[in-house]
């Protein structure tokens, strides 16, 4: 499977989330509300997630091993910090390849 579209809009408020992402996987899947946040241990994302009965947050979708959330956070990150330096608006579409 295939990342074939990332689309980041950046956050216009002050904090620790910087953006929100959908990736497209083989022109076919999608994946809306991943979030870029800012840690103290530098960027990461959070996967879509929810708020259950019992106030735990859960993911709804996520990668089922560390090396493919590890490969998409790469890619998002990546064009992330791509367009810090090139596109001064808050919403950038960035097709893959």
């Amino acid at each position: 499977m295939k990342i074939t579209d990332i689309r980041i809009r950046r956050s216009s408020k002050e904090g620790k989330m910087k953006a929100v992402v959908s990736i497209t996987f083989d022109d076919e899947f999608v994946v809306h509300d991943i979030k870029i946040i800012e840690g103290e241990k530098g960027l990461f994302i959070a996967m879509p997630s929810r708020k259950t009965t019992d106030g735990e947050y859960r993911d709804i979708a996520h990668p089922i091993n560390s090396e493919t959330r590890e490969v998409i956070q790469k890619l998002i990150l990546d064009k992330y910090h791509e367009i810090l330096l090139e596109n001064p608006g808050t919403e950038t579409e960035m097709p893959q390849g």
